[in-house]
């Protein structure tokens, strides 16, 4: 029996009078693969950044890997920790080299020693085939391996869960496949993961469940398989339809 690492319940979050998430209802078990798709505005990239505490939910529960996240969380920086996320944007720090990007949470946040966090930093820059560019500063890279780059340096903090918003939408599209396939072989490794994206090929490839989101509401959750072959409802039919 997997174990829940991810719960939400009723779940609800305003931007002043716009309501972004409505009762939403989620669980992630360990090791599980879940993309969540939907239109522009439907609310996707605002649940993903509730879980880490990037925006804060006003109304229901999140609990992550058995710790309630609100206004009154002490570790929030301990919990943050846990979790990996990678933007749209790279977010790399351009006056840094891509090691020193990737040593300075674990020396920071951690209180890692410079040799051993630059031990992991190589190790994650070669499991995204990108060890080579290690003393390069970002502004050298192109954008596919900038991301890669934020990809590992997320992983330099050895997360039990990692977060995805539309990693690719941001890419020239002969960069994309480099790095979804850096995501497939971490989704192959066992990491859990939640990836809100357009690209429904990886989708098909790697997630365990699909989540359509639309107007701040889970419209539907399904098996991948089911999600594509027979979807349920209407709303997610006609956006399968409009990007298949």
């Amino acid at each position: 029996m997997s174990k829940k690492i991810i719960e939400l319940k009723n779940v609800n979050k305003w931007f002043d009078k716009f309501q972004a998430l409505k009762d939403v209802n989620l669980e992630v078990n360990q090791q599980e693969k879940i993309v969540i798709c939907g239109p522009s505005g439907s609310g996707k990239s605002t649940l993903i950044r509730c879980i880490n505490r990037l925006e804060e939910h006003q109304d229901g529960e999140i609990i992550v890997d058995g710790n309630e996240i609100s206004e009154n969380t002490k570790d929030i920086e301990k919990i943050r920790a846990e979790v990996g996320m990678v933007f749209q944007q790279f977010n790399l720090f351009p006056h840094l080299s891509i090691l020193d990007n990737c040593t300075l949470a674990p020396i920071w946040v951690k209180k890692m020693p410079k040799k051993q966090a630059e031990e992991i930093a190589m190790r994650n820059l070669e499991r995204v085939q990108i060890a080579d560019q290690a003393k390069k500063f970002p502004g050298q890279l192109s954008g596919g391996q900038q991301q890669r780059s934020a990809l590992a340096r997320a992983l330099c903090m050895e997360p039990k869960i990692m977060l995805f918003d539309e990693p690719t939408s941001a890419l020239d599209p002969e960069m994309i496949k480099e790095v979804l396939d850096a995501m497939v072989d971490l989704a192959k490794a066992g990491m859990t993961m939640i990836v809100v994206t357009h690209e429904m090929g990886f989708a098909k490839e790697v997630a365990d469940n699909m989540i359509f989101m639309d107007e701040g509401r889970i419209v539907e959750k399904a098996k991948t398989k089911d999600f594509f072959d027979n979807p349920k409802s209407d709303r997610t039919k006609l956006f399968l339809s409009q990007i298949l």
